[in-house]
């Protein structure tokens, strides 16, 4: 029966670290230790019958999934939008909002210190304390690579300290008309950063109308200097800079309770697209769910379709 299991969970590109391995985390390759997050994570077994249960045309293995067609505001795929889910590092995007929102000098150095380690999950990271890196570089860092001593410092080091910043990122929810949104910190390390599918539509939408936000989020890979060494960041959507993709904002997010997840603005069949997917299991089914929209969406079919009527969205 195990193996009968098993063999099934690789056909459908699905499979969870053995007991005590180590789980990928966002920031440039940093790896937190499952066994040291506060709750555990969804049975690999359930999540199965759960997304089997809903995977409409498409097949998606997203347990949510939302695109909305930004000229008419129209849903084009939509899966479980309303559902409350955590949304880890996708969080940074409104961490850097509210950085830029500030207008705070961008080329002043901030030094990471130890108040900005990962206490929670004791997660890795490259910028070690010490380092002295200018605002710009933090967020770019938190951006392209996850980083998220990079986002806490941004955080820490707001006018108030960090309440006040996180009071500021609950407030731009609220404007944003954010209903289900909750803020408790910069990084999306806490599981008690929750949002929907359609909130987080609204989230990207606004993300796209900062320069640096599109920017920063698409750059394939940036270099800062950390004590001294040259240290290269690679973005964390493999998808950024694929000549398939025409991609103008981008964030990735994980933890365990949240799963794997990612938003983008995209143009597809020369529509702009937002794109959400939330709480998909397995490393690299966002990414694989993401082509499955792309390659949809190019069909003749579906273009047809969505161009004469927006009808109900596909996987409703």
């Amino acid at each position: 029966m195990l193996r009968w299991m098993t063999c099934l969970l690789i056909t459908l590109g699905l499979a969870w670290p053995a007991a005590g391995a180590w789980a990928e985390d966002e920031a440039g390759g940093v790896r937190a230790d499952p066994a040291r997050h506060k709750a555990a994570p969804k049975s690999p077994r359930a999540r199965v019958r759960k997304v089997a249960a809903d995977n409409g045309e498409l097949n998606l293995r997203s347990n949510v999934a939302l695109v909305v067609d930004q000229s008419t505001g129209q849903p084009v795929i939509a899966k479980n939008i309303d559902e409350v889910h955590p949304i880890a590092s996708i969080t940074k995007l409104m961490t850097a909002q509210v950085i830029l929102d500030a207008q705070l000098p961008m080329a002043e150095p901030v030094l990471i210190t130890e108040d900005d380690k990962d206490t929670e999950r004791n997660s890795r990271s490259r910028l070690r304390v010490g380092a002295e890196l200018s605002r710009t570089d933090l967020l770019q860092l938190a951006l392209l690579a996850s980083e998220n001593r990079a986002a806490h410092a941004l955080g820490r080091t707001f006018p108030g300290g960090m309440s006040a910043f996180v009071a500021a990122m609950n407030q731009k929810a609220r404007t944003l008309g954010m209903t289900n949104t909750r803020f408790v910190d910069p990084t999306g390390l806490s599981s008690n950063n929750v949002s929907t599918a359609s909130d987080l539509v609204k989230m990207v939408q606004s993300a796209d109308r900062y320069a640096l936000i599109r920017e920063y989020s698409t750059t394939a890979t940036h270099d800062v200097e950390v004590l001294g060494r040259q240290v290269r960041f690679a973005n964390t959507n493999r998808l950024v800079g694929s000549d398939s993709w025409d991609i103008s904002l981008s964030k990735t997010g994980f933890i365990n309770e949240a799963g794997r997840c990612l938003v983008m603005q995209a143009k597809i069949q020369g529509r702009a697209l937002t794109i959400v997917l939330l709480d998909s299991f397995g490393k690299f089914t966002r990414i694989a769910d993401a082509n499955r929209i792309r390659k949809w969406l190019n069909s003749p079919n579906a273009a047809a379709r969505i161009s004469v009527n927006p009808g109900p969205a596909a996987g409703a």
